[in-house]
């Protein structure tokens, strides 16, 4: 519903009035090629509008529907319905539904509009599922508020100004965690180096080596682990331990595994304990290990999720596992991995490795410290993460204000010339709704023009000649209805069958959708009398 908040100076209008949109056209796969050739085109998909797109060319035939690098094009389908796209030139694919725009309409403008929860927020209200994506019919309800033309460039200047430092902002929030990330590193290494303590033995690199196999108890000895299939999981019981777990000094338990009771008491041996060290055998950018927060929780761990269990006696837990993901672990482990798609590190290589060990009064001052700090990381952390929630609301805030008329309200009083008589927005209007041609150089259906042969001044579309007949047509009876005599030109027929599918999508059954991968979705029409029309 449109904001009755607007300035008196706006039109408030119907998006079908003035806008229309053209759906693309989907080539079978055969004829997909990934590399540039003569007598081919690039075949558009919502993913090439991404980080990662994937180039397709098909062969050039006038049967496809095509879009300049200015055209505006609509996410139709699943996911990406609503998603606006821009700024490449080739055929575009079903999934995309390309924006027929009035000459004296500024985009940038428009593009605003679409984005805004104006148009965004219709269209998620639609009756139809968004895996079925929508149709010219659905349009003709939405909301459109037309601005006179002058105004309409200052908003669109804005938003460019605006939305440009909101995405700045943005980068550089973004930037923030890997910045705390070298910082933590940056911690470790200090508190490994002994320089995060006033202990003279540290300064002078006198810490005795310890192997880490002597700072745990004797469970460590053994194969401290559970060999399991995924037949032993069930729905709930004794949580199990999995690589997806252990985290970078988290614990993570987005995801739960359990084994029942009956499985748990043959490896009760397993059980772990509070201040566990969990140590991920998988090692790749980083080494991943934490501790076992839990006190009372009953969890085993699967074999390649390592388990040390340290004697408090000979260093703390919290002191160690800042030992193993500190950058000096890192480099020793990554001596010794094995596998490039899944780089490992085993238990015998593990036990083995060798840190300076200080005294435990030493330890717990470290250990104090790092804690320190990284608290400190984690509040600025926090409020990044609030900071970059607001942000990411700032783009629908800005569009808000501006199709409220709020980030015009001063120039709008400051130029009232601009605003009023040939310039206002109902000259603007008869100006659009007279327009020879639409901005694709595709006639206008309001504005088309008599031509040779052709006995009818006016088409209508095909569901609005049904109507008026009230009664089923054959397909020469449908043509003429509709105002296309049996010697309209080429040109005039791929227009009525175009208005035709669109018919079919609305009115009849719509049918068969199949998806060949998340950008990829086309509809095939399965009953008889449909594929009759087409061909009559």
């Amino acid at each position: 519903m449109t904001d009755r908040r607007v300035p008196a100076e706006w039109l408030s209008l119907k998006f079908t009035e003035i806008l229309d949109i053209q759906g693309g056209t989907q080539p079978p796969k055969s004829q997909f090629v990934d590399e540039a050739r003569e007598g081919y085109v690039r075949l558009l998909q919502i993913r090439d509008f991404g980080k990662k797109p994937v180039p397709t060319f098909i062969p050039d035939t006038s049967k496809l529907k095509k879009c300049n690098e200015g055209d505006l094009l609509i996410g139709r389908y699943g996911a990406s319905l609503g998603r606006i796209c821009t700024g490449m030139e080739g055929a575009y694919n079903v999934a995309l539904a390309k924006v027929i725009t009035p000459t004296s309409l500024y985009r940038g403008f428009l593009k605003g509009y679409l984005e805004s929860e104006h148009f965004q927020g219709a269209l998620r209200l639609l009756s139809r599922s968004a895996q079925n994506g929508f149709n010219k019919g659905d349009l003709e309800t939405f909301d459109f508020l037309l601005p006179p033309l002058a105004e309409q460039k200052v908003i669109a200047d804005k938003l460019d100004t605006l939305l440009a430092q909101v995405e700045n902002t943005k980068a550089r929030l973004e930037r923030i965690p890997q910045i705390l990330k070298r910082f933590r590193q940056s911690v470790l290494a200090a508190a490994v180096s002994g320089r995060l303590t006033d202990d003279e033995e540290a300064s002078d690199g006198s810490w005795p080596p310890t192997k880490l196999a002597n700072l745990c108890t004797t469970a460590f000895d053994g194969p401290f682990g559970s060999k399991l299939k995924s037949s032993d999981y069930t729905d709930g019981g004794v949580g199990v331990v999995r690589l997806e777990n252990i985290r970078h000094l988290r614990f993570d338990r987005s995801k739960e595994t359990f084994i029942s009771e009956d499985k748990y008491l043959t490896l009760i041996k397993n059980k772990l304990e509070k201040n566990d060290i969990l140590f991920s055998s998988f090692v790749d950018e980083e080494v991943r290990a934490c501790l076992f927060p839990f006190e009372t929780l009953r969890f085993i761990n699967k074999a390649d999720c390592f388990c040390l269990r340290i004697d408090q006696k000979k260093a703390l837990p919290e002191f160690v596992l800042y030992l193993l993901t500190s950058q000096v672990s890192y480099a020793q482990i990554k001596e010794h991995v094995q596998g490039v798609t899944r780089p490992r590190v085993n238990l015998r290589i593990l036990k083995s490795l060798e840190f300076p060990m200080p005294p435990l009064q030493v330890q717990a001052e470290v250990v104090r410290k790092v804690d320190q700090l990284f608290a400190h990381a984690d509040r600025i952390e926090q409020q990044v993460n609030n900071a970059l929630a607001c942000v990411n609301n700032l783009p629908q805030s800005v569009l808000a204000k501006a199709f409220r008329g709020e980030l015009t309200e001063q120039w709008r009083k400051d130029h009232p010339e601009l605003i009023s008589g040939e310039k206002s927005a109902e000259s603007l209007l008869t100006r659009i709704k007279t327009e020879p041609e639409i901005s694709d150089k595709q006639p206008r259906a309001s504005a088309i023009k008599k031509k040779p042969g052709n006995s009818m001044t006016e088409k209508i579309t095909v569901v609005e000649a049904l109507s008026r007949a009230g009664k089923p047509l054959s397909g020469q009876q449908l043509l003429a209805a509709a105002g296309y005599p049996s010697d309209s030109n080429t040109e005039d027929l791929e227009r009525f069958f175009l208005d035709l599918r669109d018919a079919t999508f609305v009115e009849k059954t719509v049918v068969t959708l199949d998806r060949t991968d998340d950008d990829q979705d086309w509809f095939a029409l399965t009953e008889k009398d449909d594929q009759s029309a087409w061909k009559g």
